[in-house]
């Protein structure tokens, strides 16, 4: 690819106040490992790039060089001339780049799968008539075999084909180098034997081997896909339009990557804060769960710095932008999104570990057959046969299955639990887990609030509730609900951070706060209670409380049985945190905490040499949860953290977490016997064919038969019962 073809202006860069440059790229065809090695070593070989950080998973490269000799141009030609496209990131561009990836890798599993079905048609009608059907019958077969899997194999291979390619002109092996010699020697061996009118082929072997390993393949671009959509998700936000006040006092509508820190903006309620800010004037009660995970609404004066992520609740504000977007909460934590995922993106799967031994041992072997043969007895045809015999026996059929298929089964059974696993290599890493940390608010505490205390006269409960419908109050929603459907009480006013006023039947009522409706000091300060006055009648108490999630006690157990360390670290307030570890024995616990300090717990864990699986819903989370070895959500989590995250489960009872990670351990058990069974499988094969006594019949069975033992040792996992029923 020539520098000249590259799509991207190279003006097209950053500079910050320190005088450093950044360029970000969204790059095409880069596959493995081994392509982030080879871009980022290739680039940090231009004088004055400082960092150059490729994520694998959503496709962006982000370059940075603090000196005006580095031009820009360099880079882009760099890449050029690695083999890779090149365009200014974009996250809609990327997006469709890998949906266009996942629809690709759909109609190649499709056309292997329809090729599969019928080449094993026509091979069991060979092979069940072995002895006995006519050599032209079976020749003629063979032919249809052939050009059903040549153009197949061609076509549906790419993946692998372009993967193993980059893998070996970057130095390094992965697992779709002996994939693509299996496949290419399956066919190959295949075209000879048909063409010299020979007995034994085996077609059927390598489109089956094609069909089977881009279902994986396919479940990995659908990682992907999600992944990259937090990033979209948090791009969307920091691009939504925001309300300007200029200093004439006009009003005018302008993107959030346009202001400027000092810039006076209008936050209307239901709006959310695009860049961190404080107020000028207005008050207004503030939905931070987003940010901080607190459960309940915060009044606005109690805020000193008004997080981007916040949502104005009751009343316009009118604000002063401390922050520009680069440089706001969703920033920081559309940074820690990168990084998780660039973390995630250099996990070595068990299979290409497996493969770094397999593939230099049995070419090894093969090559040191050859040279035997030939000085043993000069026969070079012999010889080519032996070495070829090697290669086929020793097909890693066996062992390119033995992860895909135990994934499949796995995912399978997860899905019949109402969980929803992002790919394969999610499975490995929950089961490597050790520690295991919890979001409070959304995942062990239902968000929504729950009337817990009514007054006794169920009068004072319908009439409360026709103040509370007019409020948008967490607080004033549950009574609402409790209440049931009725009448809306006259002249309605909010006030933020105190209640609602209102008048029924003519008498003037007032639902909020202790102190705003009885007064400062008339009760002790309680954030989980309403008051509810009607003129000169006694007040009456609501009082609330967070529900504790089905199966929390019980995961809680279960982890301790099993020896595995967990904490809650939350951004809701101390004492409801306390109340909540107080019910629940949690022991270990943080609250008050910002998106960026969980992050930065994740991180202390894992430098201590812990494995962490992050479970958590908000966007406060989505930082943790992407930057933890593995992660899950509840299915009521915010888009950011279900992107973010490896799996989706029901919230409906936390103990999913329980039977997932018992089910990732069993599959990471079948993995391993997998892998087991086709070393020793190899090192008999390789025995047998080293000597010559090996003939095509007995390779094809052989390797027919290693396939279908890992397959049925995969299925062995929907035989294991979970261990919920042991716990409870």
């Amino acid at each position: 690819m020539d520098a000249d073809t590259v799509n991207v202006d190279p003006s097209i860069y950053v500079k910050d106040n320190n005088g450093i440059f950044s360029l970000d790229i969204l790059v095409s065809g880069a596959k493995c490992g081994g392509c982030i090695s080879k871009i980022e070593g290739s680039l940090h070989e231009i004088q004055g790039i400082s960092s150059a950080r490729m994520n694998l998973t959503t496709g962006k490269l982000k370059v940075v060089w603090d000196t005006t000799d580095t031009d820009p141009k360099a880079i882009l030609s760099k890449l050029a001339s690695l083999g890779y496209g090149a365009t200014p990131f974009d996250v809609e561009e990327a997006n469709t780049l890998h949906s266009t990836r996942e629809k690709q890798l759909l109609l190649a599993m499709a056309v292997a799968g329809f090729a599969t079905a019928n080449v094993m048609l026509l091979s069991v009608s060979v092979w069940s008539g072995f002895g006995e059907m006519n050599p032209e019958t079976r020749e003629f077969l063979n032919w249809i075999s052939a050009c059903i899997a040549i153009p197949v194999v061609a076509f549906s291979g790419r993946p692998f084909f372009s993967s193993a390619y980059t893998a070996i002109t970057s130095g390094n092996v992965n697992m779709d180098v002996p994939i693509s010699l299996a496949v290419f020697l399956a066919i190959g061996m295949s075209v000879f034997e048909t063409i010299n009118h020979g007995q034994h082929t085996y077609f059927d072997a390598s489109v089956m081997l094609l069909f089977f390993l881009l279902i994986g393949r396919f479940l990995d671009a659908k990682l992907q896909r999600k992944a990259h959509s937090a990033a979209r998700d948090l791009a969307l936000m920091q691009s939504a339009s925001v309300t300007r006040l200029s200093n004439s006092q006009s009003v005018e509508s302008v993107k959030a990557s346009d202001i400027n820190i000092g810039d006076i903006l209008q936050i209307s309620p239901g709006e959310r804060f695009a860049v961190d800010c404080e107020i000028v004037s207005g008050t207004s009660d503030l939905d931070t769960r987003m940010v901080s995970g607190e459960s309940h609404p915060i009044p606005s004066e109690k805020l000193s710095r008004i997080y981007a992520g916040t949502i104005n609740l009751t009343k316009s504000l009118i604000v002063r932008a401390l922050a520009n977007v680069d440089d706001s909460m969703l920033a920081e934590v559309s940074a820690l999104l990168d990084t998780g995922e660039l973390k995630k993106s250099r996990y070595r799967k068990i299979a290409d570990k497996a493969a770094q031994l397999y593939v230099p041992l049995v070419h090894t072997v093969a090559g040191s057959s050859f040279i035997a043969w030939v000085l043993y007895n000069g026969d070079i045809q012999h010889a080519i046969f032996i070495a070829i015999a090697v290669l086929i026996i020793t097909c890693p059929c066996a062992l390119a299955l033995a992860a895909p298929v135990v994934q499949v089964v796995a995912i399978g059974k997860l899905f019949k639990k109402n969980v929803y696993l992002k790919s394969g290599d999610a499975l490995e890493r929950i089961a490597a887990c050790d520690y295991v940390v919890f979001d409070k608010t959304g995942t062990l505490t239902n968000p929504e609030a729950e009337l817990q205390i009514a007054p006794e006269d169920n009068e004072d409960l319908l009439n409360a509730a026709q103040l509370a419908r007019g409020s948008r109050h967490p607080f004033s929603r549950a009574l609402a609900l409790r209440a049931g459907t009725g009448p809306l009480a006259k002249d309605i006013e909010e006030v933020p951070g105190c209640g609602i006023t209102g008048k029924i039947n003519g008498v003037y009522t007032k639902l909020g706060s202790a102190n705003w409706v009885l007064g400062k000091g008339s009760q002790p300060f309680n954030e989980s209670a309403l008051y509810f006055k009607r003129e000169s009648a006694d007040a009456v108490q609501f009082l609330f409380s967070e529900t504790i999630v089905s199966g929390t006690l019980e995961t809680f157990a279960e982890l301790t049985r099993r020896g595995l360390s967990y904490e809650v670290l939350s951004g809701d307030a101390p004492e409801r945190v306390h109340a909540f570890a107080t019910k629940t024995g949690a022991d270990n616990w943080k609250a008050g905490i910002s998106p960026v300090e969980k992050a930065n717990r994740i991180a202390q864990l894992e430098a201590a040499g812990h494995k962490v699986l992050m479970i958590g819903d908000g966007f406060n989370d989505a930082g943790a949860i992407a930057n933890a070895h593995a992660s899950l959500t509840p299915g009521g989590a915010v888009d950011i953290s279900r992107a973010a995250s490896d799996g989706v489960f029901s919230g409906e009872n936390i103990f999913s977490v329980i039977e997932i990670l018992d089910i990732a351990r069993q599959s990471k058990a079948r993995m391993l016997e997998n892998f087991a069974f086709a070393a020793v499988y190899n090192i008999i094969a390789i025995s047998f064919a080293v000597f010559g006594f090996i003939t095509p019949i007995v390779a094809a069975i052989a390797m027919s038969g290693s396939s279908l033992i890992v397959t049925l040792n995969a299925l062995r996992l929907n035989l294991s019962h979970s261990s919920k029923s042991k716990s409870l």
